[in-house]
């Protein structure tokens, strides 16, 4: 048998002769919508093919011996730049006291004023202007029973009025303004700190950290510590010349652990009806703080999780360990992101809670039964704790190109054959309804 024979047997699709063939005008109409359907149904395919997700994941983060980085700006009307210190430590025993690497302290016109930004300049009282280089080469200062700092100008001696004050600090003492210190006397220390107490300050700028659980805060004084505590010289804040004192009132503009995801990111991350900004990643941006008591505390707990995000076409996975290892080479603001687009980040949750120093009820907020204990310093702190969970949001297709082929297929398969079978409908019913006029 000839091998076309055997293939004419197999034939599912089975013709019809050109003279057996009838074409209708409803065939027509239904052959144009059909394909009008097709082609809209099509498109539709190719736009979900083309469309991108994000898939979130929950797991265990692995991480071992990172680093986080903590960017923040945060106002202070009511105290002056000089009174504020910013330290950070965390249960490893690591300690940073007077953090100024990456931060930038910025003197605010008093509020009456606008407070409006007078400098951007860390501190105006120790500038180079006030060092004794006009003195006799072979001066050296008194360190007033304090032993010299390691970083003095003149080893064994302190010629400045800084020099004194971390003489003192090491020491633990407190200092003031300087009275009787012939160094802070010369450079008049205390009449232009007092030139600066109506004005305010903000704290902006980054810093990095072990990630473990810690804390960092902004409170008034040099900070040392003293046997196991850390303490802080409250001297000049609460001995201060303005009417009503210094306070805490604050104003958060930003808090994030990590880089910033992009607008055009966090939009991915939420839904339709409920869009997402970096808000919520971050909940304490633009919050505000009020306070007239300047022995008042504010704390917020913090809970950081781990999040990442990888763009699509990016390598599964996080960020290679060669760039974990060099974290310490890699410059403030720059950790975390990858070079393929992806970015090693953090969310968190908080809470809140504020006490004043004097202890007592909350019976002015409505909480007779809430009792504060006294004693602590004022400031702000932050506590930070580290969750064990991560999450990765994923870019993906919502559809593989196999899943967008069998979708045009199905569209092309389907809608043909219902159109097959109005077509016969609609050519059966009008013929019945030809032979009853017939008859």
């Amino acid at each position: 048998m000839p091998a076309k024979s055997r293939f004419t047997r197999l034939d599912a699709f089975t013709k019809t002769v050109e003279d057996a063939r009838v074409r209708t005008t409803s065939g027509g109409i239904v052959t144009i919508a059909s394909l009008l359907i097709v082609f809209y149904l099509v498109w539709g395919e190719w736009v979900d093919y083309r469309r991108v997700v994000v898939l979130p994941e929950l797991i265990v983060d692995k991480g071992r011996g990172e680093k986080m980085e903590i960017h923040l700006n945060i106002s202070f009307p009511r105290v002056p730049c000089e009174l504020l210190t910013l330290d950070v430590m965390d249960v490893s025993g690591e300690q940073q006291t007077g953090v100024m690497h990456g931060v930038s302290k910025v003197r605010l016109a008093p509020v009456a004023e606008g407070g409006r930004t007078i400098d951007i300049k860390t501190l105006e009282l120790h500038s180079q202007d006030d060092v004794a280089t006009h003195l006799d080469p072979n001066y050296c200062g008194e360190c007033y029973g304090a032993n010299a700092p390691p970083n003095a100008i003149k080893p064994g001696c302190c010629n400045t009025c800084e020099e004194v004050r971390e003489a003192y600090a090491s020491l633990s003492w407190a200092f003031g303004r300087g009275e009787h210190v012939e160094q802070c006397e010369r450079e008049h220390y205390g009449e232009r700190l007092d030139e600066q107490r109506k004005e305010g300050c903000r704290i902006e700028g980054g810093l990095r950290v072990n990630k473990v659980v810690g804390n960092f805060h902004i409170a008034p004084g040099r900070s040392f510590s003293n046997g196991n505590m850390h303490v802080h010289d409250l001297n000049n804040y609460f001995e201060s010349p303005v009417e009503g004192g210094h306070t805490f009132t604050h104003e958060i503009h930003s808090l994030r652990f990590g880089p910033q995801l992009p607008e055009e990111v966090t939009k991915n991350l939420g839904t339709n009806s409920m869009p997402w900004t970096n808000h919520h990643l971050n909940p304490l941006d633009n919050t505000a703080q009020a306070t007239d008591d300047p022995a008042f505390n504010y704390m917020y707990f913090v809970k950081v999780v781990s999040t990442s995000y990888h763009p699509l076409g990016s390598k599964k996975g996080v960020l290679s360990t060669v760039a974990e290892r060099t974290t310490e080479l890699i410059p403030l603001g720059s950790h975390g992101q990858g070079e393929d687009g992806s970015i090693e980040t953090h969310q968190y949750s908080v809470t809140s809670h504020k006490r004043s120093l004097g202890g007592g009820s909350d019976a002015a907020e409505g909480h007779k039964e809430r009792l504060h204990a006294r004693g602590g310093i004022p400031g702000v702190f932050f506590s930070y704790d580290i969750s064990p969970m991560k999450v990765i949001n994923r870019e993906e297709r919502s559809k593989s190109f196999v899943g967008f082929l069998t979708g045009v297929c199905a569209v092309i398969g389907g809608t043909l054959t219902v159109a097959a079978a109005i077509d016969r409908g609609v050519y059966e019913g009008a013929s019945r309804i030809k032979k009853l006029h017939q008859r």
